[in-house]
């Protein structure tokens, strides 16, 4: 079935029609100037709630000089962060997390700026009175304003036109990708493709290739997606170069995946292209420090408002129950292999076989405190002094004994990426069913495929997501816990 040349308005500007101009630049300032806005509402709001109920009484004049270095300073993180980048495709957790970078970046800042100045008149309530109220506006803002563009998009405007060139599994699923969801502003106009098998005509209307340059002088297209594998490099180049003399984006798109098989991460080392098997977001210093700082804090709350109150009644139980220390500890595997002293409360009697055999449901070496332990987890809160120390992280991929690494790594493919992160106290594996025993090597892979997507997943907003996760797994009580 051979697609019509489409009747439309706005066609390529070397015929002499008018170009559509896009919306980038308008929606840059629109957001550049209701976060200032926002940003001195909240500064205004927290002087006025903290320091006078009077709304018409004008603020001592070291304040306005506070709204100058504020405004000057969210500039700055502008021009760091780039949170202003238009992308059609930017998902809603990447926006959120840039805007909580900012605003953390930007909280730094102006303490520093309070502390270097000496104002011992802004109190601690008014700053965090202010980000607090600067955090809820601009992200319920940025929110309304993300879904109504999408709305927007979804109701025929502020759309780019496209075709897809391509005879092979990677043009269906670019294809697919932009028709399934039209709030991302594309329209795929025409599909060309030398394969005129059925399968292609239930994704899409389609032309034969020969008739692309036909198509695209006559008629106004903003991107051109090709999939050609890279043995065609004069097509490409031909394509390519039709594109950018015509005011048309080309946009390349390599099918790696015969060679692959998975997603892949790509990195250029001055100009030589670098391909990865995988993206590892924790591999930025960044991530790696933001992790870490919130495993100090988190597991600092833990250690001194729930360890420090726990302790004794839990060390008493285990002592008047059975014969044995308090903690137990055990080798096991962290990150990049390393091994390290893991510490749990004892929740079995003495034996010998702890650093081979996992405990199985009514295991006779757990004992009745052990149970109750396990049953509530209890037992893994010394692992916070791991996370404390180092070794371990608040959320990631559950440690293993050294017998388990050895043998598993034997039989389980892509087992020892899991160690490229720190284990965690809980992980995406545990929150979707895979905690505790490992009967079967038909669970494990499942569990490392669990592990492994969180390596290449990761963000702060997972770990917040596992945890609360993990809380409420706890709170209806877990079958796979003893």
């Amino acid at each position: 079935m051979a697609l019509s040349v489409l009747n439309i308005k706005s066609t390529n500007p070397k015929n002499g029609l008018v170009y559509k101009k896009g919306y980038s630049a308008f929606i840059k300032h629109l957001l550049v100037f209701v976060d200032l806005l926002l940003i001195n509402l909240a500064i205004w709001l927290s002087y006025y709630i903290r320091f006078s109920s009077n709304p018409f009484i004008i603020p001592q004049s070291h304040f306005e000089s506070l709204v100058i270095v504020s405004i000057l300073t969210w500039v700055f993180v502008i021009y760091i962060f780039n949170i202003y980048a238009i992308s059609r495709v930017q998902s809603w957790e990447s926006i959120i997390w840039n805007i909580i970078k900012a605003i953390l970046v930007h909280c730094l800042i102006f303490s520093l700026f309070i502390l270097s100045v000496k104002g011992y008149y802004y109190s601690r309530y008014f700053i965090v009175l202010y980000y607090t109220l600067a955090g809820i506006f601009i992200l319920i803002w940025r929110s309304i304003f993300v879904y109504s563009l999408k709305k927007y998009r979804l109701s025929g405007h502020n759309f780019r036109n496209i075709v897809v060139v391509g005879s092979n599994k990677a043009s269906e699923k670019v294809n697919k990708f932009f028709k399934t969801d039209k709030s991302n502003g594309y329209r795929v106009k025409a599909f060309f493709t030398d394969n005129s098998d059925d399968s292609f005509n239930e994704v899409a209307p389609y032309m034969e290739e020969d008739r692309i340059y036909e198509y695209l002088g006559s008629n106004h297209i903003d991107e051109v997606y090709c999939t050609h594998p890279l043995t065609a490099v004069k097509k490409i180049r031909t394509l390519m170069s039709y594109c950018e003399n015509n005011l048309i984006r080309f946009r390349y798109i390599p099918d790696f995946r015969a060679l692959l098989y998975k997603n892949f991460n790509m990195e250029f080392y001055g100009n030589i292209p670098v391909l990865s098997v995988r993206d590892e977001p924790l591999e930025n210093i960044e991530n790696r420090i933001l992790k870490r700082v919130f495993d100090i804090c988190f597991s600092f709350f833990v250690l001194l408002f729930l360890l420090v109150l726990l302790f004794p009644i839990i060390a008493f139980a285990i002592k008047s129950t059975s014969n044995g220390p308090v903690f137990f500890t055990q080798l096991r595997s962290g990150k990049n292999n390393r091994f390290f002293l893991c510490y749990k409360f004892r929740t079995m009697t003495m034996n010998d076989s702890s650093d081979s055999k996992q405990a199985i449901k009514q295991d006779p070496r757990i004992t009745k405190v052990g149970e109750f332990l396990r049953k509530t987890s209890l037992d893994e809160l010394p692992q916070f002094m791991n996370v404390l120390i180092g070794n371990m992280s608040v959320v990631g991929p559950r440690p293993h004994m050294i017998a388990h690494t050895d043998e598993y790594k034997k039989t389980i493919d892509k087992f020892m990426i899991r160690h490229f992160a720190k284990p965690g106290i809980t992980g995406w594996a545990q929150v979707n069913g895979f905690r505790g025993l490992t009967e079967t090597p038909k669970k494990m892979i499942k569990r490392v495929r669990y592990d492994v997507w969180y390596i290449e997943n990761w963000s702060f907003l997972l770990d917040i997501k596992i945890i609360f996760m993990t809380l409420f797994n706890l709170a209806k009580g877990e079958k796979n816990a003893f």
